[in-house]
């Protein structure tokens, strides 16, 4: 079946055009007078409901995008001018607080569309008494109008289902087509009974949400959500180990009609990791999603395996060999890490536990909190200020404090402390900045009545997920660029500047000016010098310090709800243009070059192979970092086909974890396959690599990306 669909959506010879934008103009245009949260929800009834609905001859789940891109029905002059007006209302977007999110799809399964309305009446009735009854009526109105166009948005999926079933001339083809109609008629009344009806309605919730223009929204633990209804139809014989396989790489699929839309979308899926309860969380469904996605062999569905003590060595090695296929995911989380980084913010011990991931590898309360928003902070950049009395090395402007001239930093302690200064004041501009962008995109106006729908207490309270609805605060990730950079660069200067003596820093300073022109001899000085990634305390001792300074620094600073401000040590491929801002650094790195990558070693420095490399990034205290971090490794393919090798990789990961590693994340491609897919790019179309916290096909990177991979450091 996934092979007929894969087939299917292939073919498909379409010209994409945004009919979102129209369809949102319509609701927009029709409600002019109503307050931002009704006119919003109008906009979200009009996507809902009036998009063409795709259906697929090969569907057993149902629900497309297609409808977001093509519909011959709107001519060019119609979209032109609707995407003009639409584009003035203001899209939703990460910067407006609207996606990479993690519905709380377990309650939603539980009450279904019906209980939810219901739901919303009840607070309506509870509210309208109060002293700013008419904030949440507006709020709680805007919901009912959102959750009442989905369920006729349930409704018109299943007439178009029963419609292509009616054309169908295979048997088999129309009662499949037969009873996803069945089901979407079921699910706008009632709730979900069987495993395929819990995936439909999970489905179809995300399919509304695209076309809402929402990004990277997680569909959470999905092993853990889903579970009870996999295992009441097991044990009524209503399915198997393989048809839950199919179903779910059936819908998951259907992720990669974002190429449509220009790109892929980075929907995380947790697997395994504890229950709330802190038992074990793997069961058959885990290895189910697990296959499915294996099967997609698509980007889209950024599986996470959450590792726990005690969690069986078939699972773990389950998720090794998926990722020797050369899909890089599943990336391998800690949970004896990320829990308590999470319960030290005031989260209960049972949330903590049942956390997921957002997007890349941000961790989060699924359902519970506003959604993720973050931004970069240039770490090294802070160093190159600290070595040039705050004052940019690429373009002489002063961009930071006077923290002394180079010439009067007699110590390293001296040169730890500029550089913390530095940072400190960093960090109130980064915060500055980000307070800015709140107030720009206030609450008032991204209003977000269907999407508080799926989080805790906003029903409850009759206010908006980014208004004080949700139970849990807003939180903003910090992510901190650049650590192997920073360590290497710090341990150049104590080994060849304040230890052997063999320039001053001043000299240093002048030589980073010059971009090492003219000064070879010096940068191979400070080549040579101890490098992160090679179980050597002299330099790892700055990489635990780099995690330990920042999460100091912006654990003073709040959101504007009082939530946390988050460390990520994270890059998403950002430390590449995040490297154009920074001059030369003292590791020997050049001018406007590549920061190091996430919290990984800087590439080809890790020389003592992989043992040696995991020792190194087990030594900062990760639940300082609560956000999150970025490990990559690239491993020979053999390391996962040979069944004792990868014996031996498991093993290697399991200590790492055990350490106080928090994420780990393999590329299982030679390097000599990466160089002829650049040379050759239409024989590896479908060559998915893990990039960072995300993977993608391989061609459709640029050269400069595509570079960063490569030169990783291959282990066997």
């Amino acid at each position: 079946m996934l092979e007929n669909l894969k087939q299917e959506l292939q073919s498909l010879d379409i010209q994409p055009r945004d009919i979102g934008a129209y369809l949102k103009y319509l609701g927009f245009s029709a409600h002019l007078d109503e307050p931002a949260a009704l006119a919003r929800a109008y906009a979200a009834e009009s996507l809902f409901c009036g998009h063409r609905k795709q259906i697929y001859r090969h569907d057993r789940i149902v629900g497309s995008i297609y409808g977001l891109v093509c519909d011959e029905r709107v001519s060019h002059q119609e979209l032109a001018y609707a995407k003009t007006l639409a584009d003035s209302y203001g899209a939703n977007s990460f910067a407006t607080n609207a996606d990479h999110y993690a519905p709380n799809y377990e309650a939603f399964l539980s009450a279904g569309v019906s209980g939810i309305l219901q739901k919303i009446q009840r607070s309506m009735r509870m509210h309208q008494r109060d002293s700013d009854a008419s904030k949440r009526l507006e709020f709680l109105s805007a919901a009912e109008v959102t959750m009442k166009a989905f369920q006729r948005m349930l409704i018109q999926y299943g007439e178009a289902a029963a419609e292509k079933a009616g054309a169908e001339a295979d048997n088999a083809s129309r009662s499949e087509l037969m009873e996803a109609s069945r089901i979407c008629h079921k699910l706008s009344a009632e709730r979900p009974g069987t495993f395929r009806e819990a995936l439909q309605l999970v489905w179809l919730a995300y399919v509304a949400f695209v076309y809402e223009g929402r990004y990277a929204m997680a569909f959470g633990r999905m092993d853990q959500y889903l579970y009870p209804f996999f295992e009441r139809d097991l044990e009524a014989g209503r399915i198997d180990h393989e048809t839950a396989v199919e179903l779910l790489s059936c819908a998951l699929y259907k992720i990669s009609e974002h190429r449509w839309l220009g790109g892929d979308d980075v929907v995380n899926i947790a697997i395994g990791g504890v229950k709330a309860d802190g038992s074990g969380g793997v069961n058959e469904l885990s290895y189910c999603i697990l296959e499915a996605v294996h099967r997609c062999n698509i980007p889209g569905p950024n599986l996470s395996a959450r590792y726990y003590e005690g969690m069986p060595d078939s699972f773990l090695d389950a998720c090794l060999q998926v990722i020797g296929t050369g899909l890089g995911y599943p990336a391998l989380m800690n949970d004896s890490v990320n829990i308590p980084a999470l319960h030290r913010h005031g989260y209960s011990l049972e949330d903590s536990r049942n956390y997921c991931m957002v997007g890349c590898i941000e961790n989060f309360i699924q359902g519970k909190q506003p959604p993720w928003t973050d931004g970069r902070f240039n770490t090294p950049k802070y160093l190159e200020l600290a070595l040039n009395d705050g004052r940019c090395m690429l373009t002489g402007v002063q961009m930071g404090p006077k923290t002394g001239p180079a010439e009067k930093m007699a110590t390293m302690q001296e040169v730890i402390e500029a550089f913390r200064q530095q940072m400190v004041y960093g960090a109130a501009d980064y915060m500055a900045r980000f307070r800015n962008e709140n107030e720009r995109y206030n609450r008032v106006r991204y209003v977000q009545p269907f999407l508080s729908c799926f989080c805790d207490d906003c029903i409850e309270r009759g206010l908006d997920i980014n208004d004080g609805g949700a139970r849990y605060p807003s939180v903003h990730g910090a992510c901190c660029m650049g650590t192997a950079t920073v360590a290497d660069s710090l341990a150049a200067i104590e080994r060849i500047v304040y230890e052997e003596k063999a320039l001053t820093l001043a000299a240093l300073r002048d030589v980073l000016l010059a971009d090492y022109a003219g000064h070879e001899d010096i940068r191979r000085k400070l080549l040579s010098a101890p490098k992160y990634g090679n179980n050597d305390d002299f330099v790892d001792k700055y990489a635990v310090w780099f995690i330990k300074v920042q999460e100091e620094i912006f654990s003073n600073y709040h959101t504007w709800d009082g939530g946390p401000i988050y460390v990520a040590v994270a890059s998403n491929v950002s430390n590449i243009p995040a490297g154009e801002e920074v001059a030369a650094t003292p590791d020997g790195r050049k001018s406007r070059s590549p920061l190091s990558d996430a919290a990984s070693p800087m590439h080809g420095r890790d020389t003592n192979g992989p043992t040696a490399v995991l020792h190194s990034m087990a030594k900062p205290d990760y639940t300082l970092a609560s956000c999150g971090t970025v490990l990559n490794q690239k491993y020979s393919p053999v390391m996962f086909t040979d069944s004792v090798k990868r014996q031996k990789l498991l093993s290697l990961v399991k200590v790492y974890f055990q350490k106080g590693g928090q994420e780990i994340q393999m590329n299982a491609v030679s390097r000599e396959m990466l160089m002829d897919a650049q040379k050759r790019p239409e024989q590896y179309r479908n060559l998915v690599v893990r990039v960072s916290g995300f993977s993608a096909f391989y061609t459709s990177l640029t050269k400069e990306v595509q570079n960063d991979i490569l030169m990783r450091t291959e282990h066997d």
